[in-house]
């Protein structure tokens, strides 16, 4: 069918099809990308390629070679000739690029080569990009603010995306990996099994799983924030209230985990790994079609790791498997199942840290790799999901989706910890702080919406319409009235070593049953007055009502959202957005009573600017949020066994900086640096002082020009600021004190060399300068190191 081209050099040899016979030709350069009526059938790569070109007129070269063997979904409906061939090169190891007189070239993308600047993405038509044959450290587009699919440039808010390059040149293995190399996030560590996000100085608790929203058991930690990496394609941060998308949620941020996607083409890699402290990994993941036609396609992960610790007596082993199922019901209707299961179960898991202070208010010392925790303490953790999704394109160019999630998030918990202050006069000793803990958190979510073009005034605006429903239900069990050897006294703090006897449980002492229902309607609507100029306006409704232990509900609850983004040239925009926050909340007062929702307003505006066309991009943002009810701890009652809390005004200022993507071919990096304060309107106060007010993170890799391209080199810093912590001082009758962390640098370092076209190997050094710093201050007066410097070795074989 094509023409051979002459003067190739002898490896780049191949018949290049010019498509003469199926094509009209195109002016040399159009003015800007119209949508054509397509009706193109399920077919070979090359047929379709052809049939693209022959009903659009445009111009698209490939070489024979690399179309053969391959196949192509159908197309239908109202697209672009680059969405069309992102849809029809989805999955495989080919790519595009748009040429300066209009053409398309497609082409190979050999394995681990650098995509070019100006490399068009794979993208997901209603989450966005998919970034794992992207190469790149930035996404295409973005769907989670608004759930139009927009580039970063295009979103009126901060979009941070930690892409599938990312994580695999880092060795990013779980999500507080992810985070702490995420802009603008900080990861503390409450002790060895939980974790706390926060962004912009506000606790992250909505987690949403492509797209879905789910309800995080931040207390009982039901293995949300241990979450492997295996089995997603990135992770993305909105940052800002979110409530929009989420309806109840809170004002730092928003996690998206979306998940692989299967490929048309068969693909699989395996992995092993092995570290510091006998940590040792592997990980599978095969993906391809399951028929001829390649209508029916699916992917499998598996991933185990056993993992020890730099703290003694501690060790924790983690399994993972996902599976996912997509099926081309008609050419236009596409049916997805998937499920995914992880287990994470540890030994001599810690609860909080160790003691700050003995009994004399001197501070405790103690080696990094001092655990405090029994050598029989667990705090196992568990999800179980199954989702499902259904989506049809229609002739007009809208598209309809309806997705359903279950999700079980559980946890099995027998822990004993040394929480007490060491007694100076009697030998150091302390006693056993313990309980029993079991329980789980059953979701609910369905999502049914609908997104495409309308007609107003001469102009193509965009819409969204959707309706939502969540419901949550955690039930669990308490026991803390046990009865321990010699009261649980340890006679030696210094000197213990976990051997501890484990307590008799006894019977239940509490019961915990709550249900969470959400209902919502929501609509988003953009607006292109003019080609430089675009208004976003939408609102969300909800109903929520807690119920059984706890009481609250707000019916028509209406969440505003507005943006705008102005183009100022080529590669600047401004844009600016405003939403409200709502987030009812479980905390109660000193009476026992359920605090008011914490509702205020959330503004941010600013910069982005885009080059290489969205192979980089850069964003300067100015942040404002302001809260009614914000809940803040103010004590412990210790006849209800509960943490008392008060609602109060506060104001949240700061900036936020960040870059992503590819400076030059080969070249990636992500970078961010964010500035906040959190002040109480009646005193003018700091609050929220555990997360610091400078943030500064980069992370960079580049391979090697020319014959060192076999080798990839990288690393990375993160600079966090002074924080401080108000926590007991026993000496002083347990009244609050500072106590500070000094600002801190992490540096890390990666490397790669490439021994064939499939096999790698790649070092991974963090801490490289092995800093003492804490992952905690504060939490029940307790401290946490984090981990000194350790390594990981990786060899990765590709299919």
């Amino acid at each position: 069918m094509g023409k051979a081209l002459s003067q190739r050099h002898p490896r780049q040899q191949g018949r290049l099809s010019l498509l003469t016979a199926s094509l009209l030709l195109a002016s040399a350069v159009y003015a800007q990308e119209v949508a054509y009526t397509l009706d193109i059938p399920a077919q070979a790569l090359d047929q379709a390629l052809n049939a693209l070109a022959g009903q659009t007129g445009r111009r698209i070269l490939f070489a024979t070679d690399i179309a053969e063997g391959h196949s192509a979904p159908a197309l239908h409906g109202s697209l672009t000739v680059e969405q069309a061939l992102q849809r029809l090169l989805g999955g495989s190891n080919l790519a595009m690029r748009k040429t300066d007189d209009g053409s398309y070239v497609v082409f190979a993308q050999a394995a681990g080569e650098a995509m070019g600047l100006d490399v068009m993405t794979v993208v997901d038509n209603q989450l966005g990009t998919i970034t794992e044959t992207s190469k790149s450290y930035t996404p295409g587009t973005i769907a989670t603010a608004t759930r139009l699919v927009l580039s970063p440039r295009e979103t009126p808010q901060t979009v941070t995306v930690v892409t599938r390059q990312h994580m695999d040149d880092f060795n990013l293995t779980n999500i507080d990996e992810v985070l702490q190399h995420a802009p603008g996030v900080t990861v503390g560590g409450l002790d060895s099994e939980r974790s706390q996000y926060y962004s912009r100085g506000f606790p992250i608790t909505n987690f949403q799983y492509d797209g879905i929203p789910m309800m995080r058991n931040a207390a009982y930690s039901s293995g949300n924030t241990l979450s492997d990496m295996a089995i997603y394609d990135r992770i993305e941060v909105l940052k800002g209230a979110t409530g929009l998308v989420t309806g109840a949620g809170g004002a730092g941020a928003t996690l998206n985990f979306v998940r692989k996607k299967p490929t048309y083409e068969f693909q699989a890699h395996i992995t092993g790994e092995a570290g510091s402290w006998d940590n040792y990994r592997t990980e599978w993941d095969v993906s391809g079609s399951l028929n001829a036609s390649g209508s029916v396609r699916g992917r499998a992960v598996a991933a185990y790791q056993d993992k020890k610790s730099f703290q003694d007596h501690y060790d924790r082993n983690t399994s993972v498997y996902y599976g996912i199922l997509e099926m081309d019901l008609t050419s236009e209707t596409l049916l997805t199942l998937g499920f995914d299961y992880q287990d994470n179960k540890p030994k001599g898991s810690s609860w909080g840290g160790v003691p700050i202070f003995d009994s004399k208010g001197d501070e405790v010392s103690v080696s990094r790799s001092f655990n405090p925790g029994a050598d029989w303490s667990r705090w196992e953790q568990y999800t179980r999901t199954f989702f499902t999704q259904l989506e049809h394109n229609f002739s007009n160019g809208w598209v309809g989706r309806g997705q359903y999630n279950y999700q079980v998030n559980g946890y099995d918990a027998k822990l004993g910890s040394m929480l007490s202050s060491p007694d100076v006069d009697n030998g150091y000793r302390t006693s056993l702080t313990a309980g029993q803990y079991r329980g789980d958190t059953v979701n609910h979510a369905i999502e049914v919406y609908a997104s495409g073009p309308f007609q107003w005034l001469g102009r193509e605006h965009e819409l969204v319409v959707g309706a939502s429903a969540y419901r949550t239900h955690w039930k669990g069990k308490s026991y803390y009235g046990y009865s321990a050897e010699n009261g649980g006294l340890v006679e030696n703090f210094y000197r213990a070593d976990g051997n501890i006897p484990e307590p008799d449980w006894g019977a239940i002492s509490a019961r915990q049953d709550e249900l969470t229902n959400q209902r919502a309607l929501y609509f988003t609507a953009r607006f292109r007055p003019t080609d430089d100029l675009a208004l976003i306006l939408g609102g969300r409704v909800t109903d929520y009502h807690l119920s059984r232990d706890s009481h609250a509900r707000d019916s028509g609850k209406v969440v505003p959202f507005a943006g705008i983004t102005y183009d100022l040239n080529d590669t600047w925009s401004l844009y600016a957005s405003y939403t409200s926050i709502f987030l009812p909340n479980s905390y109660k007062d000193s009476s026992g009573s359920l605090l008011e929702p914490d509702e205020g307003d959330s503004y941010e505006a600013g910069i982005k600017g885009e080059w290489f066309k969205g192979r980089l991009n850069a964003s300067l943002a100015y942040f404002e949020i302001r809260e009614d009810d914000r809940p803040e701890w103010a004590g412990y009652d210790y006849e209800t066994n509960q943490d008392v809390y008060e609602g109060l005004k506060a104001k949240t200022k700061g900036i936020e900086a960040e870059i992503s993507g590819e400076l030059a071919p080969g070249w990636n990096i992500q970078a961010g640096y964010t500035y906040k304060t959190i002040r109480r309107d009646d005193d003018n106060k700091k609050i929220t002082t555990e997360e610091p007010e400078h943030l500064f993170k980069v992370y960079t890799t580049y391979r090697l020009p020319g014959r060192l391209n076999q080798f990839t080199v990288g690393g990375g810093a993160t600079y966090q600021g002074t924080t401080w912590m108000e926590v007991s001082n026993p000496a002083k009758d347990y009244a609050a004190e500072q106590y500070h962390q000094e600002a801190y640098w992490l540096v890390n370092l990666m490397g790669r060399y490439q021994v064939t076209e499939n096999l790698s190997t790649t070092l991974n050094i963090n801490n490289l300068f092995d800093k003492y710093y804490y992952t905690n201050i504060g939490f029940y007066s307790t401290k946490a190191y984090g981990e000194p410097r350790n390594m990981m070795l990786t060899t990765r074989w590709d299919f």
